[in-house]
């Protein structure tokens, strides 16, 4: 009995070094993996209570801390205009906050080059907590304790959900960098 198989049947897709990624699914991926984030509390019913977080948002900080360097600093001005077009935020909030978080989290990079998960999470809540409160406040809601405990339950689950995103975004890192045939 063999224990392991030769390697033309091990790998089908041929060797696994020098392999070819597709530029264009390596360039627009993250970038449409956020957009969709930002498309995706549209599909819910509304409540009378947000409970969905920003999952845009929370894809953006995941993008960013999972692999830095891959979005530019400047990337939250687009990805902030298009979150602010389907959000129902005032136009020029998800601009701003984006940009911000993005100027932050660099800033970091440049300070503590290494991280554990652990630090990442803190990172990504601290993120999505300011990003949160920022957003009410430029919503022109009167930041009061009722409105913060009506926040309370979507700021849990964005917190809860930041290690499921990171890992998605592991996995379609992979499938980003992972050799594709022409058809």
């Amino acid at each position: 009995m063999e224990r392991y198989a030769p390697r033309e049947r091990r790998d089908a897709y041929g060797p696994r070094i020098n392999r070819e990624h597709s530029p264009l699914i390596a360039l627009t991926l993250p970038w449409i993996s956020i957009m969709l984030g930002s498309l995706l509390p549209m599909l819910f019913i509304a409540t009378a209570l947000p409970l969905v977080p920003p999952t845009g948002f929370l894809m953006l900080v995941a993008w960013r801390l999972v692999r830095p360097g891959l979005l530019p600093v400047w990337a939250g001005l687009p990805l902030g205009f298009f979150d602010d077009l389907f959000s129902g935020q005032p136009l020029g909030s998800g601009i701003l906050l984006w940009s911000l978080a993005m100027i932050a989290i660099e800033l970091l990079d440049r300070r503590i080059p290494w991280r554990t998960f652990a630090q990442d999470w803190i990172v990504a809540v601290v993120a999505v907590l300011a990003y949160l409160l920022a957003g009410l406040v430029v919503s022109g809601a009167s930041p009061g304790s009722p409105v913060l405990v009506a926040l309370g339950p979507q700021a849990l689950l964005a917190v809860l959900l930041f290690p499921a995103t990171a890992r998605l975004v592991a996995r379609l890192d992979r499938m980003r960098l992972t050799r594709w045939r022409a058809a």
